[in-house]
């Protein structure tokens, strides 16, 4: 039964319960199995970076696994029956008051057309996404990706809530208790498959097939573009406490340079979310074009450091002027295809003038 068809009492202690259960489960490992402050694609800036930079336990597998699942409903079918990343959930009829626990499923959502009514966004971003702001509507804060608050996504008396086991497996079965739940295994990577699961709970399949299509045909027209000697790439984004991470290709925009067929640096071109490195290494991000990103407040990272340091002036990239800053909300922060289309924007108006 749902806490909004149980009586006041009853509401209270289930909420309570929540909040006491999200406040124990905060930890986090990177391994995908329960951690809320893990903070996969954006990163947490905490002490616990490079467990989650470095994938982790069934980390190479989630975007087959993830592919697995969805429905074998049919068009216009209710109810319809979702397995997910935490089990299998039942949806009575077409979702109206979704809410979305990341910014990944509020790309997916709103470019299918629906405007959700609650949102958490990250710690480094807190407001509304500007590349989503036109079509998102105006969601309710409904606290953040790590510290979600349950009172008010019970009071926004939703019929779908879309998340991650990463992100919120703690708080799944409260969750679950205010409304259908759907969960994918982690953002990132798994972007089109997340795409197509959340796509599944709304009946919204054919529409999230076509985008992911049309996305792919605008990166594959840019690899054809940038012919055959394509430069390598370089992706470098400053996070709090000193750690500087090369984006590798189990990342939201390795994926997107893949599609492109943009080559690597040899550091950069493996099968893991990112490698880090130090201000005091940054030579190491050495590539024909660098791409930055800073997540959160400059100041709270070594930003300035990094770009200080002889070995950046003497980076082949930054010698030719190939080192540009980046919207981190799109390139890093993206978890959509709404993003994916932004970041096929800038590379072209970079690589291409």
């Amino acid at each position: 039964m749902s806490l909004r068809r149980r009586g006041p009492a009853a509401v209270a202690l289930a909420v309570a319960a929540a909040l006491s259960l999200a406040a124990c489960g905060s930890g986090s490992s990177g391994d995908g199995k329960g951690s809320t402050s893990a903070s996969a694609e954006a990163g947490s800036g905490k002490k616990d970076s490079k467990s989650v930079a470095q994938g982790g336990k069934d980390f190479a597998d989630a975007a087959a696994k993830t592919a697995a699942l969805g429905t074998d409903a049919k068009p216009g079918q209710w109810p319809r029956t979702i397995k997910h990343a935490m089990g299998s959930t039942e949806i009575k009829s077409q979702p109206k008051r979704v809410v979305v626990l990341d910014v990944g499923e509020l790309d997916n959502v709103v470019s299918l057309g629906v405007k959700p009514v609650g949102l958490a966004p990250t710690e480094g971003s807190p407001e509304l996404p500007s590349y989503l702001k036109k079509d998102a509507g105006t969601p309710k804060n409904i606290g953040t990706i790590n510290s979600l608050n349950l009172e008010a996504i019970a009071a926004l008396k939703p019929d779908l809530i879309l998340g991650s086991q990463l992100r919120a497996a703690a708080s799944y079965d409260e969750l679950s208790k205010i409304a259908p739940t759907v969960f994918s295994i982690r953002p990132g990577f798994t972007w089109k498959q997340n795409y197509l699961l959340n796509a599944a709970a709304l009946d919204k399949t054919a529409q999230a097939k076509a985008n992911i299509a049309a996305y792919e045909k605008r990166a594959k027209a840019l690899g054809d573009k940038l012919g055959a000697h394509k430069p390598t790439v370089s992706m470098v984004r400053y996070m709090p406490d000193g750690v500087i991470r090369l984006y590798a290709n189990d990342s939201f925009i390795g994926t997107i340079l893949k599609d492109i067929g943009i080559p690597r640096p040899k550091n950069q071109d493996i099968e893991d979310l990112a490698t880090e490195i130090s201000a005091e290494n940054i030579d190491k991000a050495d590539a024909d074009w660098i791409f930055t990103g800073v997540y959160g407040d400059p100041k709270a990272t070594d930003k300035s450091k990094a770009q200080g340091n002889p070995l950046w002036k003497n980076l082949r990239a930054v010698k030719d002027g190939h080192a540009f800053d980046v919207p981190d909300e799109t390139w890093y922060l993206g978890l959509g295809v709404t993003a994916a289309n932004a970041v096929l924007d800038d590379l072209e108006k970079h690589l291409t003038a």
